[in-house]
Formats: structure tokens, C-alpha cells, sequence
């Protein structure tokens, strides 16, 4: 409980503000003490440049008391420090004050200093102001306020922030459960959809839209890795079940064979050499499954090595073409070769012929007999192009993308690999692979290769 985000967020939250709070309240008093002090001492020397006013234009006439005087000044107190020995400013008994109880800028001219004084066990804050009579300084009046009556005032602002902060605190606390609620909730629901993925299941609930924030960016991720994982796990069930069953198709015609010329069935010469051919020609067909599944495999993980080396482009092409030749003449389809400019690249050549040999032997056989099938070079704007055409059925347009998926053949025939391959080959030789096709006119398949393989990061 103690650990979780939904105890430690709130509990975080509110001790930043009870932090924040103190530190507030510490520094306000701080202030609103020095603000005190330093209005008391404005107040005080009006006092006594108001009495010693008075007592200028009434000197020696004895109507005013010291009581009668503190008690209009509300409270202050009134001192005097005698400059000239017996000297005495007010009518009725006032004790003097000793002469160092004051600082010694008390009797200087200018603006009265404030000072804090100690008469007997009382404290008080003071300001001191020269009195002279006929020109002639006769002793310094002090006025002075209760530290007491200071001390009053901020601890009645102490009392009325904690007041303050026992109203806010509760709120704030109910304010940060709900902001915690808001948090923690989307993020338990993630929490429980992500048990429930790594469990197989991707159709999750996710949680709703928070207007925007982190978690709801966040929640479409998951959603979209939870739709990619589901993907992933389709394709590979669909992977798995076309590689079993275009394994089993071989070996079953082999297995066939090899039982009839074990057991004796095929006592005719002639029917024992066809028997071998079509086993030759069934492991040769596994051969060149188990291969195609093995460059599918390097290419997903990326772990094949590219050769750099100087390709003549119109040779290549001539030999990718000899290759289908024969196959071409025996179904009538017209096969032509159109080499123009066939720069060399710097590329890895086997890996570029294997591109046009599976481009070719798709065209031928998706083309009817006495259809036809072009093969074209070109180079233009630091680009070579190899270009497969054919006058096959074409492809419809949501098919486009289909058809580069592994196992998936427009016949059903073949291993549905070979423009798979070809693509991922052509993407990691630094170029593309296009596809311009429309229904019932045929398809033209493009490869494009820049002049220089590009150095591996």
C-alpha cells in the first residue's frame, strides 16, 4: 500500500504544500515583523516630535502629566534623559533614565534612532528626540512602545495562517485525491491491459480519453502495440501454417516416389527416371523454400553482410534474362530486352540479381501463354532503374500492398516469398522497389538502386 502511486502521489503532494506552507508562513512573519518594527518606529517619533513640540511653546507651565500623556498616547511610554543636571521636561515625577540606557545617537541632532530599551524587566522599542530650550539641549524625551504590543500583532497573523491552513489543507487534500484519482485510474487500466496481453489476449479495454495528456498518448500507443502484437501473432500462425504446408507438399510427392521404388511398383525403366526427376525436382523445390525462409529471417532481423563491389548493370541484366529464356520460348510468351544506359555500380551483385530473377520468374508466372514480359534498364538523375513488365491479370489497387507479404501468392501457386524478399532486399541496398499496375493490363515492377551502396550505420 505504502508503495503504490495511488498513496505515494497524494502523500507527495501534500507534503510539498504543508513544505511550501511553512515556508510561506516563516517568511511572512519574518516580513510582517520587520514591517511592524519599523512602523511602530515611525509611529513613536511622531509622538515625540508632537510632544516635545508642545512642551517648546509650553515649557515649564506643569497643566500636563506623565500619566494624563501616556495615556493619550495609548499605551507608550515616556522617558526622559537628562542632558543638563535637574533639568525636567514634564510636570508631576518622572524618573530620569540613565544616560548610557540610551545609545549615544539618541542626543545628536537629525532623524531620531530606533532602539530597543530595558527598563527593569519590562523591553521596549524606543526613539529618542533632543529637546532644547532656548537653543540649548537639556536632555533627550524617549518614546517607547511595549515589545510586548509588537509581539502581539504577528503572532495574531501566526494564528490566523494557521487557521488558514487548517481550511486549506483539508481541500488541498481533497483536490490532490482527485487529481491522483484522475492519474492513477487510466494507469491501472493500462496495468490490467498489459496482464492481460502478456496473456495473448490483445482485444483490451483501454482507458478513455483525459483530454490530451501524457496517458491518453501513452493508451494509443499501447493500443497500437497491442494491434502490432496481434498482427505479429496472426502473420506468424499464417507463417507457420504456409511454410508446414508448402513443406508437406514436397516431401509428400518424395516420400511417394521413393516408397514405389522401394517396394518395387515402378519396374519400368522410364518410370523409374521420371520418378527421380520429380524427386530431384521436389528437393530442389525445398531447397529453394528453406533458402527464401532463411534470407525472409536475415532480412527481419537484419542480420546479413552486403558485399561492395563494381557491378556492370548491362551484364547482370543479360544474365537475369538468359535465365528465363528457355522458359519463355516453350510458353510463347514474347520476352524482350531493352538495355539503355547500364552504368556500374558499386552494390553487392548477387543480392541485386537475386532482386530481377524473382521479379522475372514472378512476371512469367503470372503471364499467360503467348503473353509478354519486358525487362528494361535505364539510369537518369544518379538513379539506375531495372524495370519488369508483364501482361499478366494485373493487380486491383487494395491488393498493392498484399501482395509484398510473406506466403501470399495472386495464383496460390509458388511460395509467395519472392517479392517479399525482393523488397526487403531492395530497401536495404539503399533503394526501392515500385509497382504500377492496373486490372486486367498487366503490372509493371520497378526496382530502383542508387549508384552507391550505402555505408552501414
Amino acid at each position: 500500500m505504502l508503495r503504490s502511486l495511488r498513496f505515494r502521489l497524494p502523500a507527495l503532494f501534500l507534503l510539498g504544500i504543508v513544505v511550501a506552507g511553512v515556508v510561506a508562513t516563516l517568511v511572512a512573519i519574518r516580513f510582517f515583523q520587520s514591517y511592524t518594527r519599523t512602523h511602530a518606529a515611525g509611529e513613536l517619533r511622531n509622538e515625540s516630535a508632537g510632544i516635545v513640540h508642545l512642551y517648546r511653546t509650553q515649557a515649564g507651565s506643569g497643566h500636563v502629566s506623565r500619566s494624563n500623556l501616556e495615556a493619550a498616547l495609548g499605551g507608550d511610554k515616556v522617558f526622559w534623559v537628562p542632558i543638563v543636571p535637574g533639568a525636567s521636561l514634564l510636570a508631576g515625577p518622572l524618573p530620569p533614565l540613565a544616560r548610557n540606557a540610551v545609545p549615544p545617537a539618541a542626543f545628536r541632532g537629525g532623524k531620531p534612532p530606533a532602539f530597543d530599551l530595558n527598563v527593569g524587566s519590562d523591553s521596549y522599542l524606543g526613539v529618542g528626540r533632543v529637546v532644547r530650550l532656548a537653543g540649548i539641549p537639556v536632555g533627550t524625551l524617549v518614546v517607547a512602545k511595549p515589545h510586548a504590543a509588537l509581539r502581539a500583532r504577528w503572532v495574531q497573523l501566526a494564528w490566523q495562517l494557521v487557521l488558514a491552513f487548517a481550511i486549506g489543507i483539508p481541500i488541498a487534500g481533497i483536490l490532490v485525491l482527485y487529481v491522483t484519482r484522475r492519474i492513477t485510474q487510466p494507469l491501472e487500466a493500462l496495468t490490467t491491459a498489459a496482464d492481460e496481453v502478456a496473456t495473448g489476449n490483445y482485444a483490451v479495454a483501454l482507458p478513455e480519453r483525459t483530454g490530451g495528456s501524457e496517458i491518453e498518448r501513452l493508451s494509443a500507443r499501447f493500443g497500437e502495440m497491442a494491434a502490432k502484437l496481434a498482427e505479429s501473432e496472426e502473420l506468424s500462425r499464417h507463417f507457420l501454417m504456409s511454410v508446414s504446408h508448402e513443406l508437406r507438399t514436397p516431401l509428400t510427392a518424395i516420400r511417394g516416389h521413393v516408397s514405389a521404388l522401394r517396394e518395387g511398383v515402378l519396374v519400368e525403366e522410364e518410370s523409374r527416371e521420371r520418378s527421380l526427376e520429380v524427386i530431384a525436382e521436389e528437393a530442389l523445390r525445398l531447397e529453394r523454400l528453406v533458402g527464401d525462409v532463411l534470407d525472409l529471417a536475415k532480412l527481419d532481423a537484419r542480420r546479413f553482410a552486403l558485399l561492395r563491389e563494381e557491378v556492370d548493370m548491362r551484364a547482370l541484366c543479360e544474365r537475369a534474362y538468359a535465365t528465363f529464356a528457355e522458359e519463355a520460348r516453350v510458353r510463347g510468351v514474347d520476352y524482350e530486352l531493352e538495355l539503355g544506359e547500364g552504368p556500374v555500380l558499386v552494390t553487392d551483385g548477387d543480392r541485386v540479381l537475386q532482386i530481377v530473377t524473382n521479379l522475372l520468374a514472378n512476371a512469367l508466372r503470372m503471364t499467360p501463354e503467348g503473353g509478354r514480359v519486358d525487362l528494361a534498364l535505364d539510369a537518369q538523375d544518379g538513379q539506375v532503374t531495372v524495370a519488369v513488365a508483364d501482361s499478366g491479370p494485373g493487380i486491383e489497387p487494395q491488393e498493392r500492398e498484399r501482395i509484398f507479404r510473406a506466403f501470399w501468392s495472386g495464383d496460390g501457386a509458388g511460395t509467395g516469398l519472392g517479392l517479399t524478399i525482393a523488397r526487403e532486399l531492395a530497401l536495404a541496398l539503399g533503394g526501392r522497389l515500385e509497382v504500377e499496375s492496373e486490372p486486367g493490363q498487366g503490372s509493371r515492377f520497378v526496382l530502383v538502386l542508387p549508384r552507391n551502396l550505402p555505408q552501414p550505420a
